[in-house]
């Protein structure tokens, strides 16, 4: 009886609602509505109204049975969701579904749900009545399949941000739609145009982010009037913008980003009076705005940053409604219009890296307030405008690289919303005011290289957000207040070449995130301060050039993240602290104090040789360049104890050696395969600690131990007792090399290692420069062993190769983006330490990815250094022709001359090789050109860069490959004034680093911000 009154119940919602008295119609046979009624008996109405709800009730549990298909597909990946999924309630009550007016299913709105699975499409397009599909935001997979043809009555269709993969079905039977986004849903293949064109209702478009094979602007898409947004942002369009753009008159959103369209930007664009958003960024456009684009007056967001536009930007002063303009990575020329500073919405502008001249607007700003600019890397002059913090709402400030002259305005001290203040290298001048020092948001204050004098106030000490402060190369003066140990978060501080003076603050150590203090070139006093040591985070300190006093504080010895410490041309005085011996220093520069006493055993080596130079009162029995202790004037007793000491270990030292030969000379008379090696005298000059000896190297010297061979000598792998692995390098000396065939046979060690009795030049550059280095990216070199006629190299073993093996031969691996990044930052590192880390700058001059070696965790060293030279005062300096084809700057080829910018051009190349995955010489090339020539060539063919990214890099990180290879363009220039240093490479690599966190929405943000700025996304 239940299930009859639902029945019932059921029946009743089943009868049609009758016409109005005062309406008719006329049925099939002619007759009126009223006269058809009459004719009716209430057995066929009774009949018709059981048909009805008979239909009805079929419908009902067919849609049922299907919405279950679906829920089976996506029930494991979030059960949750379809909790209320379950039979005995309506499917019209189930989550993310709405029936129509009759009962039956009109939606399914499950989008950002975490569901994983393949969408049932052949259950879903059985609802007779569905209308709308939105799961975008999930996890779907699998294709959209054929079945999908079948939603006919479908309007809305949102599949984007997923896993899909293969082409699109064909959609042209769906001729209700109205809205499609199959934005980043993983779909591929051809352009799925030619099932759109019929699609006459279609007003949004958004199938961007999708790897689409390479095709032009589909002009199909024209024909679709009532469009009003076309997303079509990184899909492989080539080609010109087609004029007849302007046809789509209702359009408010074009976003074709990051695609490769070439050309100029059409003028018809102007006639898109309704655009308020426009989006061209990353494309090869060229050529000046066209004429009619200052028509585009609804215009609120323009990015055409990262092409090849040029001419002023005079047709851009009438857009009045400009909220965010993005011009950034052009070639813009003249004056930004003074009618900018009349644009009361304008918030964001970034025009940095364009020819931009004359003075900014004065009024910029001053009407809502600004965002952010950034007009960096520019020609501007004039000062800077005063009221772009109107209304507090500015987060930086960035006006890097120009000619800006005047002071900084006074009410930038109270915009309380800025985070980032950049005007490095202008001509600013005057007295920073002193809200500035403490505003509650900075992050960074970079106010270096300008003409700014005054002080440093004590308001830093409510910076409780300030990471860098830079302010190196200026007319500073005073003394550093104790508050700035109140920036707690502070990581830098920068205050090279200024006048400040003093002491250093007592408590610096509270500043336990400061990871680098450089008050070089100051006129600072006093005593360095023990709680320095505290400063547990630090690896870099250079307070070289002042006037400290007194003992260099042992406590420094306890820094375990110290790299670099230079206390040079100071006055400091005492002896070494004994504490140093734990430290692991890439670099140390004692010089020109007033030290005394004996140098710690571990810092004896050649490494610091010129460390303690202009310290008379040191002495060490080590190192050449510093006084021997033995030597230092002695009296009284102590005198004679030291000398009968000395002369007992003599004594002891000379049985000891006489009764060794005996016993060897025994086992050599007995031993019938007699080893010419161990009757040589040998002498190993140790770099580091040493856990072994020259024996333990000497018996590994075995063909079987053969692990490579160079141009300069072979390489052996060394095993010791305590499973410590060592490599082992020979270097070939004088006569070895004029017999090069020898080079390619495995013939005993011991006749190899008995050619030749002069070392050869390689050798002593290599044992030169290595034995004086210190840096994680750089092969570490244990000693050196030598004889009348062998020379050995005794280096860290690295397990994984070299980063040509892992690229280019048998030995290849598949390398993701994230390794090759991680690879490139740390091989980048060494350089910018040779360059700029060693006192004279070391000159590599065979930089290539076979000499970039690998270790166990896959972090990269660099390694062979038998081409290396220190560069001389001079600068340049002269050679025969060294290096590796396909590495050579192109410079050396007629001048014979190298600095560092020869290491920058070959990196660039070991870049490339990363990013392309190509060799840097190939037949596929052409003929007389290289890899720089070929990816040269294929920009000026108008190919997008992302052609050129290997094919086994994921698509999703094909953008931030190409970041690199635009470094590596940099690098690789003709001519070396315009490649960057290698510490300008390592700072581009960083703010280049992988954005994997950041979501789909905000992508371009970090394009256009972090990139530029340095954020780590």
């Amino acid at each position: 009886m239940e299930f009859g009154r639902k029945i019932s119940n059921r029946r009743l919602n089943c009868l049609p609602s009758p016409p109005s008295s005062s309406s008719t119609f006329t049925n099939p046979h002619g007759m009126s509505a009223m006269h058809a009624r009459r004719r009716w008996s209430p057995p066929m109405i009774l009949c018709l109204i059981l048909f009805l709800c008979s239909v009805s009730l079929s419908t009902s549990a067919d849609e049922f049975q299907q919405l279950m298909k679906f829920k089976a597909a996506f029930e494991n990946s979030n059960p949750t969701t379809f909790s209320s999924w379950v039979e005995g309630n309506s499917v019209c009550n189930f989550a993310g579904i709405k029936c129509d007016s009759n009962g039956l299913v009109s939606e399914i709105n499950l989008p950002n749900q975490n569901l994983a699975g393949t969408v049932p499409f052949d259950a879903i397009c059985s609802l007779q009545s569905l209308q709308k599909i939105s799961l975008g935001s999930n996890s779907l997979s699998g294709s959209i399949g054929e079945d999908l043809k079948n939603c006919v009555r479908l309007q809305h269709l949102d599949l984007g941000l997923n896993s899909f993969t293969g082409k699109v079905a064909d959609l042209s039977s769906l001729r209700e739609l109205r809205y499609l986004n199959l934005n980043h849903s993983g779909i591929s293949g051809a352009f799925p145009w030619k099932s759109v064109e019929n699609l006459t209702n279609l007003a949004f478009i958004s199938l961007g982010d999708n790897p689409f094979d390479p095709s032009p602007f589909p002009t199909e898409v024209l024909k679709l009037e009532k469009l009003y947004w076309l997303y079509l942002t990184n899909c492989s369009i080539n080609g010109r913008i087609p004029k007849d753009i302007g046809n789509l008159t209702l359009l408010q959103n074009l976003e074709l980003s990051d695609n490769k369209l070439s050309g100029e930007i059409p003028e018809s664009i102007g006639r898109l009076k309704n655009l308020y958003q426009l989006e061209l960024y990353n494309n090869k456009l060229s050529g000046k705005l066209p004429n009619g684009f200052g028509n585009l007056t609804s215009l609120v967001n323009f990015d055409a940053s990262t092409n090849q536009l040029e001419g002023d930007l005079s047709e851009l002063r009438f857009l009045t409604n400009l909220a965010s303009l993005q011009l950034f990575e052009n070639q813009f020329v003249g004056e930004v219009p003074k009618e900018f500073g009349e644009l009361k919405n304008l918030s964001n502008l970034s025009l940095y890296t364009n020819k931009l001249t004359g003075t900014l607007p004065q009024k910029l700003g001053s009407w809502s307030g600004m965002l952010y600019i950034d007009v960096s890397d520019n020609f501007l002059t004039g000062p800077i405008p005063p009221e772009m913090c109107k209304n507090n709402k500015m987060m930086k400030l960035l006006m890097l690289n120009n000619r800006f002259t005047g002071e900084l305005p006074a009410s930038y001290e109270d915009c309380k919303s800025l985070n980032r203040l950049r005007v490095t290298n202008n001509s600013l001048s005057g007295i920073v005011p002193s809200g500035i020092w403490g505003l509650p948001n900075i992050a960074h204050i970079d106010l270096s290289s300008n003409r700014f004098e005054g002080s440093v106030t004590s308001d830093i000490g409510n910076a409780k957000s300030l990471a860098q402060l830079l302010l190196g190369n200026n007319k500073f003066s005073g003394e550093l207040p104790d508050e700035i140990t109140e920036a707690s978060l502070l990581d830098s501080i920068q205050l090279t070449s200024n006048q400040f003076s003093g002491k250093i603050p007592e408590n610096i150590g509270k500043l336990k995130k400061l990871s680098m203090l450089d008050l070089d070139s100051n006129q600072f006093s006093g005593s360095i301060p023990d709680s320095l040591g505290s400063c547990v985070s630090i690896s870099q300190i250079n307070l070289a050039q002042n006037s400290f006093s007194g003992k260099i504080p042992s406590s420094l010895g306890s820094l375990r993240s110290l790299n670099s410490l230079n206390l040079s041309d100071n006055k400091l005085s005492g002896e070494v602290p004994s504490s140093f011996s734990s430290l692991r220093l890439s670099l140390l520069d004692l010089s020109n104090n007033r030290l005394t006493g004996r140098i710690p055993e571990s810092l004896s080596i050649e490494a610091f040789n010129s460390s303690f130079a202009g310290n008379p009162g040191v002495c060490s029995d080590d190192m050449k360049s510093v006084r021997h202790c033995s030597s230092s004037p002695s009296s009284g007793n102590s005198g004679h104890v030291r000398t009968l000491i000395s002369c007992f270990i003599a004594g002891m030292v000379a049985l000891l050696a006489s009764l060794a030969y005996f016993l060897l000379f025994k086992s050599q008379k007995n031993d019938k395969s007699e080893n010419p090696l161990k009757r040589s005298s040998w002498n190993m000059k140790p770099y580091h600690l040493l856990s072994f000896t020259e024996e333990e190297i000497i018996d590994a010297i075995k063909s079987e131990n053969l692990i490579g061979k160079g141009g300069s000598g072979n390489v052996y792998k060394v095993s010791l007792s305590d499973g410590k692995q060592l490599a082992v390098k020979h270097i070939w000396t004088a006569t070895a090399v004029s017999n090069p065939g020898d080079r390619n046979s495995c013939r005993s060690s011991a006749a190899m290692l008995k050619r030749g009795k002069s070392r050869s030049p390689e050798y002593d550059a290599e044992v030169a420069t290595l034995s004086s280095l210190r840096h994680v990216n750089v092969v570490k070199l244990y000693c050196s062993i030598t004889s009348e006629d062998s020379n050995l190299l005794v280096y860290e073993y690295l397990p994984n190769g070299s980063l040509w093996d892992r690229l280019h031969t048998c030995k290849k691996i598949e390398m993701g983006w994230e390794m090759r990044y991680e690879i490139a930052v740390g091989a980048a590192k060494g350089l910018e330490y040779l360059h700029h880390g060693c006192g004279k700058a070391v000159i590599h001059r065979d930089v290539k990815s076979s000499n970039i070696l690998l270790d166990e965790n896959w972090k990269p060293r660099i390694a062979d250094f038998g081409l290396a030279k220190m560069v001389q005062a001079g600068g340049d300096w002269t050679h025969v022709i060294a290096g590796t084809l396909g590495y050579i700057a192109p410079e050396y080829a007629y001048t014979y001359k190298i600095n560092e910018k020869s290491d920058v051009y070959s990196f660039g190349v070991v870049l490339m090789e990363l990013v392309t995955g190509k060799r840097p010489v190939d037949a596929e090339f052409g003929e007389n050109k290289d890899i720089v020539k070929w990816v040269c060539s294929k920009i000026t063919d108008k190919e997008s860069l992302i052609d050129l990214v290997d094919s086994s890099i994921s698509a999703a990180s094909r953008e931030d490959a190409i970041k690199v290879l635009r470094i590596a363009i940099h690098c690789t220039s003709n001519n070396p004034v315009q490649r960057p240093s290698m510490r300008m490479v390592v700072q581009m690599l960083e703010e280049a680093e992988p954005c994997q966190l950041i979501t789909i929405t905000v992508t371009k943000e970090c394009q256009n911000i972090a990139i530029q700025e340095g954020f780590k996304c």
